[in-house]
């Protein structure tokens, strides 16, 4: 049937033509444009195709990319099919001509304007929502890849018995169906009623029936899609009250099934699934009834009892019911929270002990020789230390290391092996003098070399080195020193051709290199020169003579951005940490698996958890996804990527991980098996720090598994606060080889401490066993103190430092700040030996000339008693007392009176003369810390002979008295 039309003809004003010369220019510019998006977006593309493909991971990219491209075209044509059904059957059920309303009139001219490029609209319509249906359900690709690879976790919920595999990875694909699902039929409904308004099957104001009763049918089908749409959405709903987040006073984020949901929302979402079902039914039944009446009471009602059946009648259950009895009505959900957090969260086999705090022994002399078998103390702060090992390791300026050095072991001469802290002279551009293209790419393209020292030891307060210097000298043997893949290579670099690369300073000049590796893309051929231009948008790429036939791009270079890229379904560790794996530098990658629908687990954001006083000023070291919500972790995937080559290599570390399980499923030959790491790698792996970090957060509420205690809120925890800065963020865990009292032996750990909720006295003790390749790898501890504890926490502690004077530790302190000298404050590490507790912090001086960090201080404490000593032997020596000895009397500054020994008195003399020219050089404006250090050293030296010469004496005397003893017998 034609389309009515008419009205009013005039004139056709006829407009001039713009020439042919002016024709062809448009022209010419119009297909020059096309070409030119088409090949900026073919550069994308292809550039990135090259990339994956040169790191052996082209499947990741092929999978991805085909995954988008079906859900685009697949969810992309539906909803067009959807839009563009309707809208050809609401203009098919169009009513035949007749008499005009004044409404009809004004629409007609519509009509008549669209009448000739009807198919054109409609066509551009439905490609409009196409692309956007598409392009959002490309978004979902992961979605579906847990879908349709989806394994079993062999454990269900407490509330509907389903695999929690329901929950991870089908409830949210079905979810999105359903949105989908809604969008299709609103966009539909919409597209349908303007149709029937636009061609006189809707009226407003025209005389008659509103509707036609084809127009009426036909959206009275729509409106009961969407009504059982609706339903459907209750009866997921029913489902999602598992993994539903509210608010809960007794733990502020709660996940799961309450009272209230248990007992009111759950059957009131079973309830109102069978209205929406009946309702449908009502608006489908309109085909042949061919009235509005039932359907729309019936929809009333579905909405009227969404009101009260949905809201009205849980607040009622939640305000008269649970209210007046909470504990006793929420102790069972509680007791499912508990333990599915618990499990979700890997803390479910958290040993927790009783500790007393304070120690068992009177006799503290005995505890001496106990310190060095309870822990291998760290007093080189990784924190702290980066601007002297830049100082004394950087060689030159373009040569840099990281703000936070990392803590690693490796084989100690005398056998077993020890803590040390590491770092690469990675590159730094920052650095140049002069900076132009070809310095920047082509001659300063790597950094060369590991550094590492002791970290139980220091000379003169600076670092004791094991590796150092390029080319590299120390005790770690021979390896592949260049590092062209590193945290601060964030710039791309063209190796391999005729240019000649800066390797490492060679007496008075540089030693020159070129790139061996065959990492990185070939730039040999025209095209991927031009698609690299147009990448980085550096034309000089095309066409410079510096390019050869071997050159090859290198990008992409930091280790966490190359593990993402290559598997970006895993979520990555903040902290990438060097060490020296089969003769190469190994960046190692911790990655984990993550999920957001374990049921009754509760949520945490990634990037608050993991905060600290480290990721505060340092967004290198915080975890990438910063804002993911999960409530399932497990550090299940170990990386590595080569220095040298960039080469990224996946292990599979947790073997039962379903969720890791699923991806290795969606991406085969992805992540090698655990069988695979070597020897040497394990012995660098470690307890990764932003899981603990995780971990301890949630224990702070969940290391209590009575639900009477738990909703009682007496045993919360929290993480104190650094209180070596002025952050306000939280002490960061601190990597430590020490025993806890039930292990036989030390072990690599990490350590953290608790306080109560708002207060600063110490409430527990908490260590995971952090060596890799052990059987209590990934075992915490926690030592609980008692509620009555006065033990005292991190903050208080240190207060105590900064105000103790009988240490003299106040006056050193505003001595040194009264000068334009600075006091910075190592890792407080805490240490439980005998039943108390040991605090050990190292103490550095910044300043004057001296421009980077000292160790001139140990702080150590314990049981009350606390020294302020030069070294940390003294300082141990000076709260305990030296084994077999005994304790050592009032510390008052000055040296003890000679006992008529020469020997002990001119020492004694020596010692006061040392006390006397450091305490000279501090008072120096600025302080002379070479003078100091030699004071010290005079010190050290007295001392010793003082000793001597008081044994001696003793030996003498006794000597003497045994001879006594013979005579007079």
């Amino acid at each position: 049937m034609p389309d009515r039309g008419g009205g009013p003809t005039g004139p056709r004003i006829r407009v001039g033509r713009p020439s042919r010369r002016a024709r062809t220019l448009l022209l010419t510019l119009g297909v020059l444009a096309v070409l030119g998006m088409g090949f900026t977006m073919f550069a994308g593309f292809w550039t990135d195709w090259l990339w994956y493909r040169s790191v052996h991971y082209s499947s990741v990219f092929t999978t991805t990319l085909w995954t988008k491209i079906g859900l685009f075209f697949v969810f992309g044509l539906l909803m067009a099919v959807a839009v563009a059904v309707n809208v050809w059957l609401a203009h098919r059920l169009r009513p035949p001509l007749s008499a005009m309303s004044m409404e009809q009139q004004n629409l007609d001219r519509y009509r008549m304007g669209i009448a000739p490029y009807k198919k054109w609209l409609l066509c551009g319509i439905t490609a409009l929502v196409g692309l956007i249906a598409g392009a959002s359900a490309a978004g979902q690709w992961r979605t579906w890849l847990l879908w349709v690879n989806g394994v079993p976790f062999h454990q269900t919920d407490p509330q509907f018995h389903l695999d929690v595999a329901f929950y991870a990875f089908d409830l949210p694909w079905y979810r999105f169906l359903l949105g989908f699902g809604f969008a299709a039929t609103i966009l539909s409904l919409i597209a349908a009623a303007l149709t029937h308004y636009l061609y006189g099957g809707l009226r407003v104001t025209s005389p008659g029936a509103r509707a036609t009763a084809a127009a009426t049918g036909h959206l009275s089908v729509l409106l009961g899609v969407f009504v059982a749409l609706k339903a459907v959405a209750y009866w997921l709903d029913r489902y999602g009250l598992a993994v539903k987040s509210s608010d809960f006073k007794a733990t502020g984020n709660w996940t799961g099934l309450r009272y209230v949901d248990a007992n009111a929302y759950l059957p009131a979402k079973t309830i109102l699934f069978c209205i929406a079902v009946i309702c449908a039914l009502l608006f489908f039944a309109t085909l042949w009834r061919r009235t509005w009446q039932l359907p729309v009471i019936g929809f009333g009602l579905m909405v009227l009892s969404a009101v009260l059946i949905g809201g009205l009648y849980p607040a009622i259950v939640q305000k008269f019911q649970v209210q007046p009895n909470e504990q006793a009505k929420e102790a069972p959900y509680v007791t499912k929270n508990i333990k599915a957090t618990r499990a979700a969260y890997g803390i479910n086999d958290t040993q927790v002990t009783d500790y007393d705090g304070t120690s068992r022994t009177k006799d503290k002399t005995t505890l001496r020789d106990q310190v060095g078998k309870t822990a291998s103390i760290r007093i080189l702060d990784p924190n702290v230390v980066s601007p002297t090992v830049q100082q004394n390791q950087q060689i030159r300026r373009f040569y840099a290391f990281p703000t936070n050095l990392d803590v690693d072991r490796y084989p100690a001469k005398g056998g077993g092996a020890q803590d040390t802290v590491v770092g690469l002279r990675e590159l730094n551009l920052d650095g140049l003098k002069e900076k132009n293209w070809i310095n920047t790419h082509f001659r300063y393209t790597h950094g060369y070399g590991l550094v590492a020292a002791k970290g139980t030891e220091t000379s003169n307060g600076e670092p004791v080195y094991t590796e150092k210097n390029a080319p590299s000298t120390g005790d770690l043997g021979t390896y592949q020193p260049r590092v062209y893949y590193g945290e601060k290579t964030t710039t791309y670099s063209i190796v391999g051709g005729p240019q000649k690369e800066i390797d490492y300073p060679d007496g008075a000049g540089e030693a020159t290199t070129t790139y061996q590796g065959d990492s990185g893309v070939s730039l040999s051929g025209p095209l991927n020169r031009a698609a690299y231009a147009l990448a980085f948008g550096e034309p000089q790429i095309l066409y410079s003579g510096a390019i050869g036939d071997h050159s090859r791009i290198l990008y992409n270079r930091t280790p966490k951005e190359r593990v993402e890229a290559v598997a970006p379904w895993l979520t990555i560790d903040g902290d990438a940490y060097p060490a020296i794996v089969d003769h190469r530098i190994q960046w190692i990658v911790d990655a984990y698996t993550t999920s957001n629908g374990y049921p009754y687990a509760s949520r945490t954001t990634l990037g608050d958890t993991t905060a600290d006083s480290l990721t505060y000023n340092n967004n290198q070291r915080a975890v990438v996804a910063q804002q993911n919500q999960v409530n399932y972790i497990r550090n299940s995937v170990k990386a590595t990527v080569d220095a040298y080559t960039g080469e990224v290599k996946l292990y599979q570390w947790d073997t039962e991980d379903p969720v890791l399980k699923t991806w290795m499923k969606a991406f085969p030959g992805t992540v090698k098996p655990k069988s695979a790491i070597s020897s040497d790698l394990m012995s660098h792996l470690r307890y990764p720090q932003d899981l603990f970090k995780v971990q301890r957060e949630l224990l702070t509420r969940y290391h209590v598994q009575d639900a009477q205690t738990f909703l009682s809120g007496s045993e919360v925890w929290q993480v104190p606060d650094d209180p070596t800065t002025k952050s306000g963020n939280a002490v960061p865990p601190y990597y430590l080889t020490m025993k806890m009292p039930d292990q036989a032996a030390q072990a690599f750990s990490l350590t953290t401490t608790y306080t109560p909720s708002a207060r600063d006295n110490l409430s527990a003790f908490m260590a995971v066993d952090s060596q890799a390749g052990t059987p209590d790898y990934g075992k915490i501890r926690i030592l609980k103190l008692p509620p009555s504890s006065t033990v005292g926490g991190p903050k208080q502690v240190q207060s105590q430092f900064n105000s103790n004077s009988s240490q003299n530790i106040a006056e050193f302190v505003k001595l040194i700040r009264g000068g334009d000298s600075e006091i910075e404050y190592g890792n407080l590490l805490t240490i439980p030996l005998d039943g108390g507790l040991l605090y050990v912090e190292p103490v550095y001086v910044r300043g004057g000339q001296l421009k980077y960090p000292l160790m001139r201080k140990v702080l150590v404490t314990y049981g009350g008693t606390t020294a302020f000593e030069d070294t940390l032997d003294q300082a141990l020596d000076k709260v305990f007392g030296k084994s077999g000895a005994a304790p050592p009397p009032k510390d008052t500054g000055n040296p003890p009176p000679a006992t008529g020994n020469p020997t002990l008195q001119q020492a004694l003399q020596d010692a006061q003369k040392a006390l006397d020219a450091g305490q000279a050089a501090l008072n120096k404006r600025p302080a002379d810390w070479t003078a100091y250090g030699k004071a010290q050293e005079d010190l050290k030296n007295a001392l010793q002979q003082a000793e001597n010469a008081q044994s001696q004496s003793q030996s003498r005397s006794q000597a003497q008295k045994q001879g006594s003893g013979k005579n007079g017998g």
